[in-house]
């Protein structure tokens, strides 16, 4: 039987899952404080450890150090509110297994101690298989602790920006409903992780979450990939299929990208909503559903609907919340935790351990417009760890031509920028030619591709009083 001890200053919390946790087979202990805590480990093992990051006597981290000093073996798991998500980050990479964020799901901890235990076991299977070939035992066991995280920590990221914290908040007002919700947003923001999000923290959580992304439909299989068909309804119906809201019974449909929907469609899904009935093609026999559905759109519905492209009736039925989910240039604030929860997956992903980022791509990261969001910051690191040499620092050198080159405009612009103020204190018509210089020599460049002999052509100029302007202006290609 294994041994869990649970770490929380509220006792409803202690008495809910010492009785939970020991309904499953475990040994569970409780304490309200860090200092009860380390003295009742010295006096027994403890295999796992749910701990609360805030303690009247002490905080999550120091007793994360404190009882790895007593047993390195013991694993932790750190029970952590919404707005220290950043902190449980930190302390996941300095050793802790995995967070839970509050409020607390009884199946969600059940499921992550088995994996816990589960990971533990494989490690140590591993290990007794294959000796370590280099480096101290110490830094191995970081180095597999760093690479334990739950799926869950890398699939949902908690931003800290304003723009973050509300969308958050505006998500856990909502989940708890049966509202209808659109999800608003530009490609690559991430808005099927916000409806897994709504999904996970409704009464639905553990029925089916169906996503379905309507772009892919043509207007002949739509119909059959929502409602179902029977055998032999259509050419090519050889078997009975069963429809989205059908695999979504009791639990929640996402329907992504839903204004490509067909009139036709519109019309037949705006009746399904009202009478909440389905009628496979091919089929007379209506059958009756419980589905929450979730849309979503990078275009805004009610423009969709001045359009006409869209049903102003359906909009209405489906528009009983709306959430937007503001572009990565809007909360440049999260690219840190984006980046490390990005970078963590990959490292699982390839096997091996990625360096730092260097300051100058932070400082990149920064600058650039993100045109596809998250989703491109993902794949930016994905490429960047790929191509940086195991433990090496990720440099400039990695990152996709495009951002460099955004990047090295950027700090051209801000570099003449500046070189002209400073002119423009003692001759503005000069600041105003060399700024014109500059852009037009910059622009011509890009037509060109960056091909310094077509440029001259192009300017009517020859390539040694392009390069002396070059100099001249700071331009570097």
């Amino acid at each position: 039987m294994k041994n869990i001890l649970i770490i929380d200053d509220e006792i409803n919390i202690c008495t809910l899952l010492s009785k939970f946790l020991g309904k499953h087979g475990f040994d569970v202990d409780t304490t309200m404080t860090g200092s009860a805590a380390l003295k009742m480990m010295k006096e027994k093992t403890y295999d796992l450890v749910l701990c609360d990051y805030r303690l009247k006597d002490t905080d999550g981290a120091q007793l994360l150090q404190d009882i790895h000093q007593i047993n390195p073996a013991t694993i932790v798991i750190i029970i952590t509110g919404y707005t220290d998500v950043r902190v449980a980050v930190e302390m996941v990479k300095n050793g802790a297994y995995d967070y839970l964020s509050k409020p607390l799901y009884p199946d969600e901890i059940l499921s992550l101690v088995h994996k816990a235990f589960a990971h533990k076991e494989s490690e140590q299977e591993r290990q007794a298989v294959r000796p370590v070939e280099s480096g101290s035992e110490p830094e191995v066991r970081e180095t597999l602790l760093s690479r334990s995280q739950n799926d869950k920590s890398d699939k949902y990221v908690y931003g800290e920006s304003e723009g973050a914290k509300e969308l958050i908040r505006q998500i856990k007002l909502v989940a708890p409903t049966d509202y209808s919700v659109i999800i608003f947003g530009e490609t690559g923001t991430g808005k099927e992780s916000v409806a897994h999000l709504i999904h996970h923290h409704s009464k639905r959580s553990q029925q089916p979450f169906v996503a379905l992304d309507c772009g892919s439909l043509s207007k002949e299989l739509a119909a059959s990939e929502l409602f179902g068909h029977e055998k032999g309804s259509f050419t090519g119906a050889i078997n009975t299929k069963i429809g989205a809201f059908e695999q979504a019974q009791g639990g929640t449909l996402f329907l992504d990208e839903i204004s490509n929907l067909s009139y036709d469609i519109q019309v037949a899904l705006l009746r399904v909503l009202q009478e909440k009935l389905i009628r496979r093609v091919g089929s007379l026999k209506e059958i009756p559903i419980d589905v929450r559905i979730i849309v979503a759109s990078n275009e805004k519905l009610s423009e969709s609907v001045q359009r006409g492209k869209f049903r102003e009736d359906l909009f209405h039925r489906l528009n009983e919340f709306t959430i937007y989910i503001p572009p990565l240039r809007e909360r440049r604030d999260d690219l840190p935790l984006f980046t490390t929860a990005f970078v963590n997956q990959v490292e699982r992903e390839l096997d091996k351990s990625c360096g730092k980022i260097s300051s100058e791509v932070w400082d990149c990261f920064r600058q650039y417009n993100w045109p596809g969001n998250i989703r491109e910051l993902k794949n930016v690191i994905r490429r960047a760890c790929l191509l940086t040499p195991e433990m090496e620092d990720i440099t400039m050198s990695a990152l996709p031509l495009e951002m460099k080159e955004a990047f090295s405009q950027a700090s051209e612009e801000i570099h003449v920028s500046g070189e002209l103020a400073l002119l423009s204190n003692d001759n503005d018509l000069k600041t105003v030619a060399l700024q014109a210089e500059y852009n037009k020599i910059i622009n011509v460049l890009k037509e060109v591709k960056y091909n310094k002999t077509k440029a001259a052509q192009v300017l009517n100029i020859d390539r040694k009083t392009l390069y002396n302007k070059l100099r001249l202006l700071n331009i570097n290609y």
